[in-house]
């Protein structure tokens, strides 16, 4: 398949469920691949990740509700909880704290390429979930529920939750994406 083909077929898919249409195996080994294959500036490897499966998928959605302490509407957390799992995007701090000093002519820069480093991680799993069948969305409820995680998962202090990722079997395909006029976005300059 053409990349171009896939990130089309990526979508925002909020109707999960628990029918995965591949083994939870699978998904972890193509969690686990994408994770190494994507780069990172100078090589720092600052993507961290953390999936949570089965029981601990819904003691997550629980611990964000009750973080929200009311205030995010129950159902809108049990779309997310009722996926096969939550895929929870990190960077590593100490890692980036660590290149600041061995390269301080760049050091404002490691931050930002962190994050930039993260989103590619976002993107290409969640791209390679749809590839397999499996739907998916994006959530930053973050930072509210950063020590909720952080207890729930042992997190590392130095770890830094940037998103976290439901994903599952596909219950209802999303509206048709309203085609843009691109040029309003892209130049070319010859």
């Amino acid at each position: 398949m053409a990349i171009t083909d896939a990130l089309g077929m990526r979508r925002s898919y909020y109707q999960l469920n628990r029918e995965l249409p591949v083994s939870v195996g699978e998904v972890k080994k193509l969690i686990e691949e994408v994770t190494e294959l994507v780069p990172d500036a100078f090589n720092m490897k600052s993507a961290r990740v953390v999936t949570a499966l089965g029981s601990r998928q819904d003691e997550l959605w629980d611990g964000v509700y009750n973080a929200f302490e009311g205030k995010v509407a129950r159902e809108k957390i049990d779309g997310f909880k009722a996926a096969a799992g939550t895929i929870l995007y990190f960077y590593d701090e100490a890692v980036v704290k660590e290149k600041q000093e061995q390269f301080p002519l760049y050091a404002a820069n490691f931050p930002v390429w962190a994050n930039q480093a993260n989103g590619m991680l976002q993107i290409n799993v969640w791209t390679a979930l749809r590839e397999i069948g499996v739907g998916a969305n994006l959530q930053h409820y973050n930072p509210v529920i950063d020590d909720t995680v952080r207890r729930m998962f042992d997190i590392p202090e130095s770890w830094k939750l940037i998103a976290q990722m439901p994903f599952g079997g596909i219950a209802a395909e999303p509206e048709p994406k309203e085609k843009e006029d691109i040029s309003n976005r892209v130049k070319f300059c010859e």
